[in-house]
């Protein structure tokens, strides 16, 4: 009874697999899927959705497809495949809770190079992450913001009203120029990595334009229209907004599409470097194995006997 329960089982997965053209298609469907359901949910069954924001939605959902492809791509080599399975039974070890902070939050790896490239990274990469956390909620309708009387702003999250604000307030201020801050992060870190790479003339020789420096201009021009769209509204009473929302928006989505096959794409791949610390820290205190005839460790022997008993 229990083969055959067996033998429904890899059928029924069969069947599973075989629903979709590769493993790219089926990442994508599911996650697709599941954007379009909080999306439903968040803006109460499509009640409150910007449209404006249309060609954003667009531009991330291109942005998971290469995405995927990217990850899956990297994941099925033999080395990564191997790397990831034995790292995900690590990630409960008691160095986690400090690696993680460490990799993600304060950057403090790269302290030990300097600085000024630190301070260079956690500009652009705090302001690219703190852009993201307020940008998604708002395309996809997670978060929005409904008008409530005496000058007050409701902000709504998942389609529950969670907060009231003053509009002439310190938070509502916050809210309202939470990507002009961000810009000006970006701005300010780009320009840094900008100028040490044009003077320092080892990192010049290193550098190629389509690899090195195309990232940080994309990078660039949507932070600065970013601000001129708030210097129109602001400042110009909506002149050319229109014209530069467009510009602003075609920027994002070229980078979006960009994003998963360049340089930038050490970004959403950078919570990788936990499991690959994680990896090096077990097995490097690990007994390892010699080679016979230069002497030099190379392998963990746990890994080494796993590897003979398959």
């Amino acid at each position: 009874m229990s083969e055959i329960s067996r033998v429904k089982s890899v059928k029924k997965l069969g069947s599973m697999e075989h629903a979709f053209a590769s493993k790219i298609a089926k990442s994508l469907f599911f996650s697709v899927s599941g954007l379009f359901l909080l999306t439903l949910i968040g803006t109460r069954i499509f009640t409150h959705i910007d449209l404006n924001l249309y060609g954003y939605m667009v531009g991330t959902i291109v942005f998971l497809g290469g995405f995927f492809y990217r990850f899956i791509s990297w994941g099925e080599r033999p080395p990564t495949k191997i790397i990831l399975k034995k790292s995900i039974k690590l990630i409960f070890r008691r160095s986690t809770p400090k690696t993680t902070p460490d990799h993600l939050g304060t950057y403090t790896f790269i302290w030990n190079r300097g600085i000024y490239r630190w301070t260079q990274h956690i500009l652009i990469g705090w302001g690219c992450i703190i852009s993201c956390f307020v940008t998604y909620p708002l395309v996809f309708g997670w978060m929005y913001f409904t008008m409530g009387e005496n000058g007050y702003y409701t902000v709504v999250a998942m389609g529950v009203d969670v907060l009231r604000v003053k509009a002439d307030g310190v938070i509502a201020f916050f809210f309202y120029n939470a990507l002009n801050i961000t810009a000006i992060m970006v701005i300010s870190g780009v320009c840094m990595a900008l100028y040490r790479r044009l003077k320092n003339m080892q990192a010049r020789a290193e550098q190629t334009f389509l690899y090195d420096f195309l990232p940080l201009y994309l990078l660039l021009f949507i932070s600065i229209t970013g601000l001129l769209l708030t210097v129109s509204n602001v400042f110009l009473h909506g002149f050319g907004q229109p014209v530069m929302s467009l510009i602003h928006q075609f920027s994002v989505i070229v980078t979006l599409i960009y994003l998963p096959f360049g340089k930038l794409a050490h970004i959403p791949f950078r919570p990788m470097s936990i499991f690959a610390k994680n990896y090096r820290e077990h097995y490097g205190n690990q007994s390892m194995k010699q080679c016979k005839v230069c002497g030099n460790h190379f392998v963990s022997t746990e890994l080494r006997e796993r590897g003979h008993s398959k």
